[in-house]
């Protein structure tokens, strides 16, 4: 069994920063990608940005410049720095990590975490 627990969203005026952080826990021997994933109401999930064990990155391209990726292998924690947030960046935020586990791969996803930006 793996968890996924994220924190750190909340409400934030346009042009300000939040950094959300997603912890992983239970029988995992390893994680291999771990991202973040987003969905704003009426739309589907999207890519946010992931990053590998070894620290590369992929990003949404419109992203890429106001949110940065980083983890702690030893924490087994994943964070997403977002800065200049928009209104158009409210959404439900998802925490996604590919384990291998004592029980072989699982693919885990967080409960999400909101994120609203007001204008």
């Amino acid at each position: 069994q793996v968890q996924l627990v994220e924190s750190g969203g909340g409400l934030v005026q346009a042009g300000g920063s939040l950094r959300l952080s997603c912890a992983a826990s239970g029988s995992i021997i390893s994680i291999n990608a771990m991202g973040w994933y987003r969905q704003a109401p009426g739309k589907q999930r999207e890519l946010v940005a992931v990053i590998t064990s070894g620290g590369s990155t992929n990003y949404a391209d419109s992203l890429k410049d106001r949110f940065t990726i980083s983890r702690n292998n030893a924490k087994n924690t994943v964070y997403l720095q977002m800065n200049s947030l928009k209104p158009e960046d409210t959404a439900v935020y998802y925490c996604n990590a590919a384990c291998i586990t004592t029980h072989g791969y699982l693919e885990v996803w967080g409960q999400g975490t909101l994120v609203t930006v007001s204008s």
